[in-house]
């Protein structure tokens, strides 16, 4: 019985085959373990090699039953078939591993840089990268992995050649369809590498402050203060302005406006600003002043600056003075509170030239 299996001519290649499975688990399982430990010292590439963990337990295997389906005899029922189908599998792995081996790279940059730390400039820098080059890149093998496996089909290369044959006006509308895909991918390229905008940088974009969400392979989040989600594309990062207030470092200088008549006295003000500067929290103690800033028929501008770690902290801080500046002349100083005067022609007070004329006694 046993020789007659051995004479069936799938025998030989499927005893092998599945002798050869066991092995390769087995390597996939002592590489694992020596891997692991040579490289709990380098935290990027120990990131790397967990995240390719679970597609090489797929492509070992794969790739050792390729091998002997192609020491098959050519002339094996159903062999080419079945070396097609391994081939597909094997392109579908090996497109999860590298996808995954990307995505454990740029993962293990971010661990190695944690962005909740006071000074996070730098983390989220290496955050943007990471996050934007790790989307292109698999967006790319993606594209690679699909097209392997299409170019495994006679009738998809056919395909193929009949495309390239009319090229020319074929070539022209698939550019123009693909242009935003296009743009998207080198604005995508260009922020990663420029960083006009970072992962956690407070913008103001189209009139509305908020900070960056994330950043996709297409499109941009701006979580808005109040909990809104501004989506912009990439593009518009590269071809519009807008205002980014944590491009170099996240301390800010913030001001204030307020407006008083021209007999406040400026002494006062100057005390009760640096009173409640220095008593405030948000303050982080590298600056604040006092100054005219602009003059108006009715009443003079008067700007307090002062400075903060943050855009957060600077706008908890701008309020805390304003209010305090407001409170302080309503208390002390109510009669230099920005008002209109109203004087009649023949120099009367307004009350006595708006008086009505009593009437004549009989």
């Amino acid at each position: 019985m046993f020789l007659k299996l051995l004479a069936y001519p799938w025998a030989a290649p499927l005893l092998v085959a599945l002798l050869a499975l066991p092995l390769a688990l087995l390597a996939h399982r002592v590489a694992a373990l020596v891997l692991d430990r040579l490289t709990r010292s380098v935290p990027t590439l120990h990131a790397t090699l967990l995240a390719i963990r679970r597609p090489a337990q797929f492509v070992l295997p794969l790739i050792a039953l390729q091998l002997i389906w192609q020491a098959a005899p050519d002339d094996l029922r159903f062999i080419g078939n079945v070396r097609h189908l391994n081939g597909l599998l094997l392109i579908a792995a090996a497109t999860w591993l590298a996808v995954q081996a990307v995505n454990g790279f740029a993962e293990g940059m971010v661990r190695q840089h944690p962005s909740d730390v006071r000074d996070n400039l730098q983390a989220r820098r290496i955050l943007t990268q990471a996050r934007v080059l790790a989307r292109t890149a698999n967006s790319v093998l993606l594209v690679a992995g699909a097209a392997l496996i299409l170019m495994t089909f006679p009738g998809a290369r056919q395909v193929g050649a009949s495309l390239l044959a009319s090229a020319g006006v074929i070539g022209i509308v698939a550019g123009l369809a693909a242009k935003p895909v296009f743009s998207n991918l080198i604005a995508g390229l260009q922020i990663a590498l420029a960083q006009p905008i970072r992962i956690d940088d407070v913008l103001v974009v189209e009139g509305e402050w908020g900070r960056v969400e994330e950043i996709t392979g297409t499109f941009v989040v701006l979580r808005i203060w109040d909990d809104r989600r501004l989506i912009l594309p990439l593009t518009y990062f590269i071809e519009k302005p807008f205002q980014n207030w944590t491009r170099h470092d996240s301390q800010l200088l913030g001001s204030v406006f307020v407006y008083a008549d021209y007999g406040m006295p400026l002494a006062p003000l100057r005390a009760e600003v640096e009173r409640i500067v220095k008593a405030a929290p948000e303050w982080d103690g590298r600056f604040f002043n006092l100054r005219v800033t602009d003059t108006t028929e009715r009443a003079m501008q008067i700007r307090v600056l002062c400075t903060a770690a943050s855009s957060a902290l600077a706008f908890d801080l701008r309020c805390t003075v304003r209010e305090g500046l407001i409170a302080f002349m309503q208390r002390e100083y109510p009669q230099f509170l920005p008002r209109m005067r109203i004087e009649a022609d023949d120099g009367r007070p307004p009350a006595a030239a708006a008086a009505p004329a009593e009437p004549a006694q009989p």
